[in-house]
């Protein structure tokens, strides 16, 4: 994935003066040698405010861009928080456990220390990732990094992200607009202009000579197809977006899109924008349908995590009880309430479908097309199944008072037919009724959902809380009710 973040990881000690500071050195270096990829070891261990500066300054030297404040001892609670402050990029505190066989010369305190550490960092309003457990043993802090590295992935590549509208929504669709202060709040810059200005450039790209070389790479990917016609008008489009990344990302290093995708899109493009959506999210660029910026949003942060292409999904329609009984009743413990049917037009990446195809949008040529026996500018669609295994259905969004929330839920895509149209599946999470009640509709959330091809809930929950998302909701167990649920519904 070019287009996000690369972290650069430098770790430093810190020592109360009280404490030997060997100790606290001589624990850096075990959690040096249990960390088996790269990582800057700073040479400096952190007593004072001085000692912090000079830190700062071989780290910024070194070009580290996420920090790990490793309390060997206890620590000096102002200097090691003032990392935080000072440190141009995302910081997680971490602390030695006791393992050293010493209780009285070797006793480090850092258990202690931690608390102190937590509280100056509340005193000072600043934000640092620390992870669950915080205190371990050298090869248990060196797993408490490689954790890290996801958050600060997405915490870098937010502060570069520009996401890139092109407008106005569908008629009806209010559930794509949410206010945009929220992306400031997070560093995200946005440029917004009108699908005129897409059609403009679209057409300045009519005779553009890379698009025969384009149509020949799309042709290999999609194979033979009786839609493999509009590959010529997609390649333009895709190039047409490609340049424009260029010459508006500013200074910006990272961009997503959010663009209007239909009706008029048909009729004056003449095609469906879908399949070069789906090839650009899994260049790392998301491309989100109906301007839903939230969805470019949660979609970025999802790849961030993952490093692995996403899509965005309508949370759609419920599974017939034909189909469960069929083919999920004697096979799983899902209850058909349990289960949904995640489906868009045809903006997911080959690589997460089952027999991926090319095709047109069914429902735009009812309406647009009617008459024609075949289709002409309904075609674009990357169609298929998704393939079945483990699934995270999550999204960050801006309340209608611009307030920033969550939603998190692991499931799966189960390995049943469709037996439908455009890029869709069964999904399964537990407890998905309660969850689409009292989490979805209750706190209003749009129809729309970012979809990660793995379990991804922890990196995404630690994401969330770095970023100050105080409402991060999921999927609770039965027994555990909601704020708000009936409890006398049965």
């Amino acid at each position: 994935m070019n287009n996000i973040a690369q972290v650069r990881l430098g770790l430093v000690s810190v020592s109360r003066n009280c404490f030997p500071k060997a100790l606290s050195e001589r624990r850096r270096k075990a959690v040096k040698e249990a960390y088996q990829d790269p990582l800057y070891e700073c040479p400096v261990t952190v007593e004072n405010e001085k000692d912090m500066r000079i830190a700062l300054e071989d780290v910024t030297k070194h070009e580290v861009n996420a920090l790990v404040v490793f309390l060997g001892n206890f620590g000096p609670e102002t200097a090691e928080t003032l990392l935080a402050k000072y440190f141009d990029g995302p910081v997680m505190y971490v602390a030695a456990a006791e393992g050293d066989g010493d209780l009285h010369d070797g006793r480090g305190d850092a258990f202690c220390g931690m608390l102190n550490c937590s509280y100056n960092l509340a005193l000072r309003s600043l934000r640092a990732h620390i992870p669950e457990y915080p205190i371990g043993s050298a090869r248990e802090v060196a797993t408490m990094i490689e954790e890290f590295i996801p958050v600060a992935k997405a915490v870098l590549s937010l502060r570069e992200l520009k996401i890139i509208t092109f407008g106005p929504r569908p008629q009806d669709f209010m559930a794509c607009n949410a206010p945009i202060q929220g992306l400031f709040d997070l560093g995200v810059e946005i440029e917004e202009n009108s699908e005129l200005d897409l059609l403009v450039a679209y057409n300045h790209h009519k005779d553009d000579k890379r698009i025969d070389s384009l149509v020949k790479e799309m042709a290999g990917e999609i194979g033979s197809s009786p839609y493999e016609g509009i590959l010529p008008r997609l390649a333009q489009y895709e190039l047409t977006l490609l340049d424009w990344v260029e010459e508006h990302k500013g200074d910006r290093q990272f961009v997503a899109f959010a663009n209007k995708c239909w009706p008029a899109f048909q009729t004056e493009f003449g095609f469906v924008p879908c399949y070069v959506n789906s090839r650009l999210t899994a260049q790392g660029i998301p491309v989100s349908c109906e301007v839903d910026i939230y969805g470019a949003l949660s979609e970025y942060i999802g790849i961030c995590v993952s490093d692995k292409p996403v899509t965005l999904l309508d949370i759609n329609n419920t599974v017939p009880s034909q189909m469960y009984e069929e083919h999920i009743r004697a096979k799983r413990s899902y209850r058909n309430d349990e289960l949904f049917m995640g489906f868009h037009c045809g903006n997911t990446s080959c690589s997460l479908l089952k027999n991926p195809h090319m095709g047109y949008q069914v429902i735009m040529k009812r309406d647009l097309e009617p008459e024609l026996a075949e289709p002409d500018i309904t075609r674009g669609t990357m169609e298929g199944d998704l393939v079945s295994g483990p699934i995270t259905l999550y999204r960050l969004q801006a309340d209608a008072r611009g307030r920033l929330r969550a939603y998190i839920a692991q499931g799966e895509v189960l390995d049943v037919p469709s037996e439908s149209f455009g890029s869709i599946g069964v999904i399964g999470i537990e407890e998905m009724a309660r969850f689409y009640r009292y989490v979805l509709l209750k706190k209003a959330y749009p129809h729309h959902a970012a979809v990660a091809f793995n379990h991804v809930g922890k990196a995404l929950f630690n994401v969330f809380t770095y970023l100050g998302i105080e409402d991060i909701a999921y999927n609770q167990r039965e027994g555990l009710p909601y704020e708000g649920e009936n409890p006398f519904k049965h």
